[in-house]
């Protein structure tokens, strides 16, 4: 069997698995890498070469991107203090316990290679957690935890990362060099990311046509991530940063029709992506396996069970220590600190969990250099990518397949009740914008009927207090002028609803994704209007980032 033909069934492999997955009732990640090691211990499959560039580049950019497009900022300063300590302060405290832990068990590892593996190993996976999580239905402010984090700590360690391989190819690196080049790559990144992201924000509140839109952002992540990587800066941070930027200012910048394409088409990309990546970490770690030296072998399987059991621990006793310290305060203030206290364990014991290690760790793995200091072959570098997809693979098939029976097991599920208030809360307000907004959209000479239709339109729907129309009629009679001049007020009043959506939002008064369903409501409303309209359609452009 060629490569090419390997690749081809593996690809179809894993989306038939993928696809599978929801009727199996088990987490997609988790089934794709015990596809991918099965066909990997196949005889007669070849194992393709991946190069960590095609990761890098090819791969992580749109999934880190629609990663970060599941964040706004409203959410992020809510729970930045979390989100802080563990993207930057466990991520160090787990690279250094890996690191002392890998060669206390194999002293032939040296530390410095040790802490290659820790900063390797040290951050959670945003593509695994978000793949993981759709199953899932957390509480908006922990869903918003481990997603951020996710995105965040991987910045961290793969800056980490870095440093601690320029350690061990120059044959040491001084702490205040170490100190500048972490804050220059992650810097650097972070400027990147912003310069892509407002150069792509002006591209697209230029681009009128859908499929341009769409192009714009397919098109951004890659320009984020190869923009880094020209500059030697963290190409992760860049691409998170530019999905973060676009995702405040999209609404803004792209029309309804454009939104609904990209969600479309990006939707096709991540499950794509998603399914042959972690068949392909299975792949790999049978290739690995199989080219590790027998002198190697004993340690690793050691290093990879007691790595993994360092991850969980280092990750559960920070987590167990920040619910103890705003219990034991709660407990001193409010008679209720039980219930409170219960649940900050129940939050830190999923969160513990939620942290299974992915993609970005396999590309940073693959990317060591072949070559260490003084020309001389990197140190135990078969060792390290056996260890790093051993540890991959265990957090993905375990705590993937468990992460969903703890989270019913310890009550933490979202309440349907709460999200369906949140809902019908939002269409109330929407609606009661589009209400207020009729009497200034609707002007002198409107044809006779149609101002009376909308109002009776919107004020049936606030008095039922029903969805969103899904159903929008012109007036069954009158001639083209009459449709046309409805179409257009009924597309005025969505902005106004949009734009009361976006300030819930932004008040915290709804979470992320009311605010998706809802604003994809608004623009399925939008697309249907304005494609009836034809060639007549208005170039008014649906902005939604307007404040009233």
């Amino acid at each position: 069997m060629s490569v090419v033909a390997a690749v081809l069934a593996l690809v179809v492999l894993a989306i038939a698995i993928a696809a599978l997955a929801d009727r199996l009732r088990t987490p997609a990640p988790s089934l794709l890498v015990l596809a991918g090691l099965g066909v990997g211990f196949m005889p007669g499959v070849p194992t393709p070469t991946i190069s960590p560039l095609l990761v890098t580049l090819g791969v992580l950019p749109p999934l880190l991107f629609a990663a970060a497009q599941q964040l706004s900022l409203p959410e992020l300063r809510r729970v930045w203090r979390p989100v802080a300590q563990l993207a930057v302060g466990l991520v160090l405290a787990t690279a250094t316990a890996v690191a002392l832990v890998a060669h206390a068990v194999d002293p032939a590892l040296s530390l410095a290679s040790a802490f290659v593996l820790g900063a390797i190993l040290a951050s959670t996976d945003p593509v695994a957690v978000s793949a993981l999580s759709r199953r899932l239905r957390l509480p908006e402010r922990i869903g918003t935890i481990v997603q951020a984090e996710s995105l965040f700590n991987d910045a961290t360690s793969l800056v980490l990362f870095q440093v601690a391989v320029l350690s061990v190819t120059a044959g040491g690196l001084g702490a205040l060099h170490a100190v500048w080049l972490f804050v220059a790559l992650a810097g650097g990144g972070l400027l990147v990311g912003l310069a892509v992201g407002v150069a792509a924000g002006w591209l697209l509140r230029r681009a009128h046509e859908p499929t341009a839109q769409t192009a714009l952002a397919l098109v951004t992540p890659y320009v984020a991530a190869v923009g880094a990587e020209a500059a030697h800066v963290s190409t992760v941070s860049a691409v998170i940063v530019t999905g973060l930027v676009i995702a405040q200012r999209r609404p803004g910048l792209v029309e309804a029709a454009g939104r609904l394409m990209a969600t479309s088409v990006y939707d096709v990309v991540v499950f794509v992506l998603e399914s042959v990546v972690f068949a392909l970490i299975g792949l790999e770690l049978a290739a690995f396996i199989r080219g590790l030296p027998d002198s190697d072998r004993a340690p690793g399987w050691q290093l990879v069970a007691l790595v993994t059991l360092t991850l969980l621990a280092v990750r559960a006793a920070s987590l167990l220590i920040g619910a103890a310290m705003p219990s034991l305060r709660a407990r001193r203030r409010d008679k209720r600190w039980r219930a409170r206290a219960s649940g900050a364990w129940a939050a830190a014991a999923v969160v513990t969990w939620a942290g299974p290690r992915g993609v970005v760790p396999l590309a940073a793995a693959l990317s060591v250099p072949l070559v260490g200091h003084a020309g001389a072959p990197f140190p135990h570098r078969q060792l390290l990518l056996v260890v790093t997809t051993g540890v991959v693979v265990i957090t993905l098939v375990v705590q993937g397949t468990t992460l969903e029976p703890l989270v019913r097991r310890v009550g933490l599920t979202a309440e349907p009740r709460g999200r369906h208030d949140q809902l019908r809360q939002a269409r109330y307000a929407t609606a009661s914008a589009a209400l207020s907004a009729l009497p200034q959209a609707a002007h002198e000479g409107q044809p006779g009927g149609v101002v009376e239709r909308v109002r009776q339109e919107l004020q049936q729907q606030l008095d039922a207090m029903q969805e969103a129309m899904q159903d929008v009629h012109p007036p069954p009679l009158g001639d083209g002028e009459t449709r046309l001049a409805y179409r257009r007020l009924r597309r005025r009043l969505l902005e106004a609803e949009a734009e009361e959506l976006a300030r819930l939002r932004a008040a915290g008064e709804i979470g992320g994704g009311v605010y998706r369903q809802l604003l994809h409501e608004i623009d399925l409303d939008y697309a249907r209007l304005t494609g009836a309209e034809a060639p007549m359609r208005s170039r008014r452009r649906f902005r939604t980032d307007r404040r009233p």
